[in-house]
C-alpha cells in the first residue's frame, strides 16, 4: 500500500489497530465461522479480522464510521460477492436493513470504549435477530459485563446484559496487540442471547428503571434507593429485604421488584 494511503489511528474515533497475528487467530477461531452463516462486523478498521471471516465463506456485512477507512475496505474485499460494506454509525444503524433471518446474525467488533455500553444495548434491543456477538472491549468493561452479585462490578450493565444474554470472557489481550497501544487492558467476550429468558419480567422498561435507580446510589439500602419508586411493602411482597444494598442481589430478585413496579398504580 503507497505511503499516502496509510490509515493512522484517529483519537476521535478511539481507534486502536489489531496487528497480532496471534490474538486476530484466536479470535477467529473463538468465533468460528462457517459457510453461508451471516456475520456483521462493527468497526473493522483496517480489515485485520475482515480476511479471516470472509475466508470462512460466510456472508460478511460491515458497519464503518471513519470515511478514510472506505476506500481501503473497498480496496481489498470489494472484489468478494460475500462482501457489503455500509457506511455510518453503528448507534443509529436499523439492522432490519440487513434482512437476516431471526437468530441468525453473528456481531464481531473491535469496539472503541466511548461507545461500547450504549452499542451493545442497541444491539440487545434487537436480541432476536441475533445468534451471538463476540467484542473486544476494555477488559474493566468485560469484567462488569460477566461479574456476579455481591462485588462492585456487579451493576446496571451486568444485570441488563444477563437478562438477555449468556456471558462468556473468553481471554484477555494485552495493549501490545494494538497499534498505537491503548493505555488499558483488553479482553474478549462471547453474548449469547437467551432463546427463552431465564427471569423474564413483565416489563423489561420496568426492569430497566428498578435497575438504574437502585445502582444511582448503590451504598445505600434499597428500601432507601428505591423510596421513589417503590413502598417498602412492595420490596417485602417481591421477597426482597429492603435493607440490603443493590449489589447483593442477583438477576431474579431484580426481575421480582420489576414486577412489583409494574403492578403499581402509580406505573407508567
Amino acid at each position: 500500500m503507497s505511503e499516502h494511503h496509510q490509515h493512522r489511528a484517529r483519537k476521535r474515533f478511539g481507534q486502536n489497530f489489531l496487528h497480532d497475528a496471534g490474538v486476530i487467530h484466536r479470535i477467529l477461531r473463538a468465533i468460528h465461522a462457517r459457510e453461508g452463516e451471516r456475520l456483521l462486523e462493527i468497526g473493522p478498521g483496517q480489515g485485520a479480522l475482515t480476511e479471516g471471516l470472509l475466508a470462512s465463506g460466510a456472508q460478511l456485512d460491515l458497519i464503518e464510521l471513519d470515511l478514510d477507512l472506505i476506500p481501503i475496505l473497498q480496496a481489498k474485499f470489494g472484489h468478494e460477492p460475500r462482501f457489503r460494506l455500509n457506511q455510518g454509525d453503528a448507534l443509529k444503524f436499523d439492522f432490519n436493513r440487513l434482512e437476516a433471518a431471526p437468530h441468525s446474525l453473528r456481531v464481531v467488533g473491535n469496539l472503541p470504549y466511548n461507545i461500547s455500553t450504549p452499542l451493545i444495548f442497541h444491539l440487545l434491543d434487537n436480541a432476536a435477530l441475533i445468534r451471538d456477538m463476540h467484542f473486544m472491549l476494555q477488559k474493566e468493561v468485560v469484567e462488569r459485563l460477566a461479574a456476579g452479585p455481591g462485588g462492585g462490578d456487579w451493576g446496571r450493565l451486568s444485570i441488563m446484559v444477563q437478562y438477555h444474554c449468556r456471558v462468556e470472557h473468553l481471554f484477555n489481550v494485552g495493549p501490545g496487540a494494538f497499534n498505537p497501544p491503548p493505555k488499558v487492558d483488553s479482553a474478549i467476550v462471547r453474548l449469547v442471547p437467551h432463546e427463552i429468558l431465564p427471569h423474564p419480567a413483565k416489563d423489561h422498561h420496568q426492569l430497566e428503571r428498578v435497575v438504574r435507580e437502585a445502582f444511582n446510589q448503590r451504598r445505600k439500602t434499597l428500601r432507601n434507593a428505591l423510596k421513589a419508586l417503590l413502598p417498602a411493602a412492595a420490596i417485602e411482597a417481591a421477597g426482597v429485604d429492603g435493607s440490603l444494598r443493590p449489589e447483593q442481589l442477583d438477576l431474579a430478585a431484580f426481575v421480582r421488584l420489576a414486577d412489583q413496579l409494574a403492578e403499581q398504580p402509580s406505573a407508567d
